[in-house]
């Protein structure tokens, strides 16, 4: 009898901690998440006054701050709302230094020691770094940790080789094609050649890899977009694996808007001022005056696919050049000296300006290489022409 009722009583002790337990977690399944975010810092080693914006990232296009302050005894605090994660910079003076946060709706604080370069430009570098109440956040830091092998290995194969380097891009850019084939062929160069090919190969494994671990979320297209600095047509399978849930995120249409940019075919393109290596203004108008068709052309230094394309402009510019073809290359460098190097080792013969954010946006240019034919009457009547495309499209066009 006594078994028995130890049993019920023991019954009863498991139903009434069964019961509590549900309880607990129906209580803790009800908490409601965080609805908005706080993004607090606390920097030391810079001025109070020192401006502070919160600048969206991870766009492939210059973007505007979606909230300013200033420092105050080293603090600075932004709050908002988002639907999901998001990628800023806290962009610190005038974009003098950044530094990167995956932002979600909870309380984030930010910790670093700022220090101003020694430099003309002033730069701000930032050690100590620590950004912590972001699980996002937290997650980026953890899937592209093989950043830091990658960077290693790019040091390594460069190793021994830096002398080798400034002599080939010297001869390169005297045009010098004697000692560019000497050093081409010499054992130290295939040597080097033969590492950067696996270095390459790596790099592009652990991006496609990166990125196909997350195709069924919102990770998958933001981890294209900041693994890729620039898209090409060649990385639209990479989008198309992707889940339906996953292209509809916000990464997920910001991909789908660079990778399939809407058609300007038939539209007209606005007149613009832009500035050439020596500083000088051009007009676009006055480059296309007197022209038949004009090849509208962006490209950066940067941009392997786009320099591959030069040779082909050049063949293309020395048939129909005199014919009423004109080419206005624009680049959309950030860095001028980099754009000025690329123009002296590239030789181009035409006008090459660079963007001023502006033309390129206006263009709805969102990869590179972007290539625009406009009429004379500045109609744009043919995009993305290369190689042999736009040699038959000039044929067609200039026959006569």
């Amino acid at each position: 009898m006594n078994t028995i009722k130890y049993k019920i009583l023991g019954l009863c002790i498991c139903l009434f901690t069964i019961s509590n337990s549900s309880i607990a977690q129906k209580k803790k399944a009800v908490t409601p998440a965080a609805t908005s975010y706080t993004v607090e810092g606390i920097i030391t080693g810079l001025a109070d006054g020192t401006a502070v914006k919160l600048v969206p990232g991870a766009t492939h296009s210059s973007e505007l701050p979606v909230a300013e302050t200033t420092l105050k005894d080293g603090k600075f605090a932004f709050t908002g709302k988002l639907n999901e994660p998001r990628f800023f910079y806290v962009v610190f003076g005038k974009s003098k230094g950044f530094i990167p946060v995956l932002v979600e709706n909870s309380k984030i604080k930010i910790t670093a020691d700022g220090e101003l370069s020694k430099r003309e430009d002033e730069r701000i570098i930032f050690k100590n770094e620590v950004v912590t109440g972001s699980k996002s956040n937290d997650y980026f830091v953890k899937e592209t940790a093989f950043k830091a092998e990658l960077n290693k290995d790019y040091e390594d194969y460069h190793k021994g080789t830096e002398e080798l380097g400034k002599l080939y891009s010297s001869a390169r850019v005297a045009g010098n094609k004697k000692v560019m084939d000497s050093i081409a062929n010499s054992p130290e160069w295939k040597a080097f050649e033969a590492k950067e090919k696996a270095f390459f190969a790596k790099v592009e494994k652990t991006t496609a890899d990166v990125i196909a671990k997350h195709k069924a979320t919102w990770w998958g297209p933001f981890f294209m977009i900041t693994q890729y600095s620039y898209f090409t047509p060649d990385q639209k399978p990479i989008y198309e694996q992707f889940s339906e849930a996953a292209k509809k995120s916000y990464y997920g249409q910001v991909v789908d808007k660079d990778l399939n940019p809407k058609s300007l075919i038939g539209t007209s393109i606005a007149n613009f001022n832009l500035k050439d290596k020596d500083g000088k203004a051009y007009n676009a108008k006055d480059i296309v005056a007197g022209k038949k068709y004009i090849l509208v052309d962006f490209w950066a230094s940067w941009c392997g696919p786009c320099r591959k394309e030069i040779p082909n402009l050049k063949t293309a510019y020395a048939e129909y050049g005199a014919k009423g073809f004109e080419i206005l290359s624009i680049s959309i460098d950030k860095d001028e000296k980099a754009w000025q190097k690329a123009l002296g080792q590239e030789n181009m013969q035409w006008h090459n300006l660079l963007d001023d954010d502006k033309v390129s946006k206006s263009f709805n240019v969102k990869t590179i290489p972007a290539t625009y034919l406009v009429d004379s009457k500045g109609v744009i009547i043919g995009d993305n022409l290369r190689g042999a495309d736009l040699e038959a499209k000039l044929k067609e066009l200039l026959k006569s």
